[in-house]
């Protein structure tokens, strides 16, 4: 093992620049397949994140008044850079966070939508005109930045989300600090690299590192206009209380509790394989997991055996194993936390048809290993329902009819995404409209929206009025402004036979 001088120490990314923080106080920073610690992350002081807002504050008057054709060269060389670094995003992700490189590969795929999203910027940014209300006036509206922009992301995607922010806010105008998970940071300081790469002027983009002191600090900064957030539903409560009071705009996306409806008349082979396929990738860790089965009537019956036959089969390995399905769960405390609650799971009476407890991967016993894990006849009452695991852990429940499906859904606190397969087009429909989430699947089992749409849930799994990315991602990182004008004469600006230029 690497004593503390060996170690990688990752810094934060100030002005363009590689930063040595201020605090002295790091974090250790896993490898979740051995259970070692692979480098050490500084953690952020109040003094840091000052210098942070500072940079971005001072990049901000050039940076919003630069033109949006310019803005989008800076997008479009992005996009290709991340495409040409593809490989070494799943190599750092993998690492650090544990799941399969396969798995790593998809966050950036699923992050280029929205940098493509915000190459097409000019159009996003349009405003509304409206030729002559009144005698000689006309009314027009423009979206404009709102400054410096905070995001606060979680280490379950620690490119991805990130991507699900910036690319946005920066297109609009506004300048950015990112605070990612400091349980995975690497990736974050690879972004920023490639975005100085891609022409982005320093102190546009920076990352400062930490713990709740560098939470707290973005949240109180004055300089900072709004907060972006993506975790869990007590932190995201937090997050917006405090942001908001201090006058912030803020997005706070928390917690899940995602349903699959399995109907009668759905086909088993594909109900099975993407309930296990949407439970159990990235080992559970993700807010778009499905980790509740409503098996309607009779499908009960024929779910659960072909689940567990299914999930019994998956290989779990590290990340280095290329044959591995399921990787570690991120840290200790996780794994201990799972397991807690399966064995809670088992105390309430729930049927406990495969359990995950007590993996050993060959030559990596120290790692952070849960193994699929399925619970079948679990009620709304248990713990197991109630809590979002964040694991390799599904239930099943078994329920009489669609309706009562939706009523056990509407009940949960949780309303970030949810699914229904049949092949009766009415009760899709009904589900569309009477489920109670954001964001809807009809036979498909994880439901996030493309760039073009926006990405959010409702009740506990949403603090704030608008969701991230797409339109709505646009709306949230500038505030409108309308113009009434009146012009008696037509100014005279003489001849001039150049071709106007896009980006002049």
């Amino acid at each position: 093992m690497s004593t503390t001088a060996e170690l990688r120490t990752i810094t934060h990314w100030i002005a363009g620049t590689p930063f040595a923080e201020a605090s002295g106080r790091h974090g250790d920073v896993y490898n979740p397949a051995t259970g070692q610690v692979a480098a050490r992350v500084a953690l952020a002081a109040p003094e840091d994140v000052d210098r942070a807002v500072a940079a971005a504050r001072d990049a901000f008057p050039a940076w919003s008044r630069t033109s949006l054709g310019k803005r989008s060269e800076v997008f479009y060389a992005f996009r290709e850079l991340l495409k040409r670094h593809a490989d070494e995003f799943s190599s750092l992700i993998s690492a650090e966070h544990g799941k399969p490189v396969s798995d790593a590969g998809g966050e950036i795929a699923r992050g280029l939508e929205i940098v493509e999203l915000a190459c097409s910027l000019p159009l996003m940014l349009k405003g509304e005109f409206s030729e002559h209300v009144s005698r000689n006036i006309d009314v027009y509206s423009m979206h404009q930045p709102l400054g410096v922009c905070a995001g606060i992301t979680p280490f379950n995607f620690p490119a991805m989300v990130p991507l699900w922010m910036f690319p946005i806010a920066l297109a609009c105008g506004n300048t950015f600090v990112l605070k990612p998970s400091e349980r995975d940071p690497s990736a974050s300081l690879l972004l920023a690299r490639l975005l100085q790469e891609a022409g982005l002027p320093d102190g546009v983009f920076n990352v400062v590192h930490g713990d709740k002191v560098a939470v707290d600090a973005l949240l109180d900064h004055r300089g900072i206009a709004a907060v972006s957030f993506v975790g869990s539903t007590p932190i995201a409560k937090y997050i917006y209380g405090r942001a908001a009071a201090a006058g912030k705009r803020v997005q706070a996306l928390g917690g899940a509790k995602n349903h699959l409806v399995a109907m009668p008349d759905a086909d088993l082979g594909a109900v099975a394989d993407a309930l296990t396929s949407a439970a159990l990738g990235s080992t559970g860790q993700r807010c778009m997991s499905i980790s509740v089965a409503l098996a309607v009537g009779e499908m009960g019956d024929r779910l659960v055996p072909a689940l567990r036959e299914r999930m019994a089969k998956l290989k779990i390995g590290p990340a280095s194993d290329p044959q591995a399905e399921v990787g570690p769960l991120v840290s200790k405390d996780a794994k201990a936390r799972v397991e807690s609650l399966i064995g809670r799971g088992v105390q309430e009476g729930a049927q406990l048809v495969l359990d995950g407890r007590g993996v050993s991967v060959p030559g990596h016993e120290q790692g952070f290993f849960v193994g699929p894990t399925l619970f079948d006849h679990v009620a709304a009452e248990m713990e197991i329902y109630r809590q979002e695991i964040f694991g390799p852990v599904l239930v099943v429940l078994r329920v009489g009819s669609l309706d009562e499906a939706l009523d056990i859904m509407e009940r949960n606190p949780y309303g970030n995404g949810c699914s229904i397969f049949t092949a009766d087009g009415a009760a899709a429909r009904h589900f569309e409209r009477h489920a109670s989430a954001g964001m809807v699947g009809v036979n498909v089992p994880i439901p996030v929206p493309v760039g073009s749409y926006s990405f959010g849930g409702w009740k506990d799994s949403l603090f704030g009025d608008q969701h991230i990315y797409g339109p709505e991602g646009f709306r949230f990182y500038t505030r409108s402004k309308v113009v009434t004008s009146r012009w008696h004469e037509v100014d005279r600006v003489g001849v001039n036979l150049r071709f106007p230029g896009g980006n002049s």
